[in-house]
């Protein structure tokens, strides 16, 4: 169930970011991104504490991304890892090429 929860999440051309509300880390990514010119629906914060397979979940992503710490960044159908990732890649001026590349921008 929270295999097929979180494979249901994770499209092409969307960003989802599996989070805790009250990890910091989860917080900085989500103000980060929440900036940004997204299209409508193409960016998704899921609150994995919403549900009851939480530990599911992060046992899911662990498998998926070697990591079940939160937040985890998925552009596209790709993790990019968690918010000191996401931070880099800002940094560098990747990440808005990457989404511009997925066509998550306005």
């Amino acid at each position: 169930m929270a295999q097929a929860f979180v494979n249901s999440k994770i499209q092409p051309g969307k960003v989802v970011v599996f989070i805790k509300p009250t990890c910091p880390y989860s917080r900085r990514a989500q103000e980060l991104l929440s900036h940004l010119p997204f299209k409508q629906g193409l960016l998704e914060f899921v609150d994995i504490t919403a549900r009851s397979d939480t530990n599911e979940i992060q046992d899911y992503l662990q498998q998926l991304t070697g990591a079940r710490t939160v937040p985890r960044v998925f552009i596209g159908q790709e993790c990019i890892g968690g918010c000191n990732d996401l931070v880099n890649m800002h940094e560098k001026g990747e990440l808005l090429t990457r989404l511009k590349q997925i066509g998550a921008l306005q």
